[in-house]
């Protein structure tokens, strides 16, 4: 039987982080209320209710991520709504696996109706679709943003636990085709994690400092694959309709500071853009858009 459990407060932030670096720290992983008891996603839903979208924070995004400031939020602003529930879900003794350590393969956001500032909604997440993958074993965050009965935004983050795959018949991911070529080169300074996780909550060590990066086998910090993600539909949020679904597909970090090139294509309804190394042309992010 499912379990729903009301969350309160906005969660992440270092204190979130320490408490989901925990159960990767041996000896203290075999704590009481850090062991980590499942084997199999918990049948839980977690949810935030009366959440009212704040006009600063939106626009304190909006000026990190690229965007430009209008009266609704930026498409995948929700993603900072609902990261509390993401870290109190993975955070939790009966999820099988820790946060830290889990790789971000794939996110997928659809809009219905647009959100503004001011508005309030309710946002539940549930981890679903356990499954073997090529490279170990995966599973899904899904996330739905509603008010009454109305679903506004919902979103599917794909995470991936390194290990034993099923190289022949484990599950591949989504196919994005041919990558498009950047035509705009980005700058991206040393700090750009922490400017992130500032915004969002995501204060995982690999995004801020060199030697917490090192740490986790990184040679310096490296971007969140959500503000990659986020700075390229900024690039042509303009033309996006108001109903439309974006997936993108996170593939080599960006280390910082470091260089990247951007572009997008559009054709009818459909845009395709890529974030990519700019001397060897190796995709960094890649996605779609479609429109319903």
């Amino acid at each position: 039987m499912t379990e729903t459990r009301i969350i309160s407060g906005e969660g992440g932030g270092l204190s979130g982080m320490l408490r989901a670096a925990l159960p990767t720290v041996p000896g203290v992983n075999q704590l009481p209320g850090v062991r980590k008891t499942g084997r199999e996603l918990p049948d839980l839903v977690l949810r935030r209710e009366g959440v009212r979208i704040d006009a600063a924070h939106v626009r304190s995004y909006a000026d990190v991520c690229g965007f430009a400031h209008r009266d609704e939020v930026p498409l995948t602003y929700l993603h900072m709504v609902a990261f509390p529930l993401h870290m109190a879900l993975m955070s939790d003794t009966a999820f099988p696996f820790p946060a830290i350590g889990t790789v971000h393969l794939e996110n997928r956001i659809s809009r219905y109706a647009h959100v503004g500032a001011g508005d309030v909604v309710d946002v539940e997440l549930r981890a679903e679709n356990l499954r073997q993958h090529t490279k170990g074993t995966a599973f899904d965050m899904s996330v739905a943003v509603t008010t009454g009965e109305e679903t506004l935004w919902t979103s599917t983050s794909t995470y991936l636990r390194v290990g034993r795959g099923d190289k022949e018949n484990g599950d591949r991911g989504t196919e994005f085709g041919e990558q498009v070529e950047g035509a705009a080169t980005w700058r991206l300074p040393g700090n750009l994690g922490r400017q992130y996780a500032a915004v969002s909550g995501d204060s995982n060590p690999i995004h801020l400092y060199p030697l917490t990066a090192k740490a986790f086998g990184f040679p310096r910090q490296i971007a969140h694959g959500m503000w990659t993600k986020a700075r390229a539909v900024a690039g042509f949020e303009n033309r996006l309709p108001e109903q439309v679904e974006v997936t993108a597909g996170f593939k080599k970090p960006i280390l910082l500071p470091g260089t990247v090139r951007f572009g997008f294509r559009q054709r009818g309804d459909e845009v395709r853009f890529a974030v990519a190394n700019p001397r060897t042309g190796a995709p960094h992010v890649v996605g779609f858009t479609r429109s319903f």
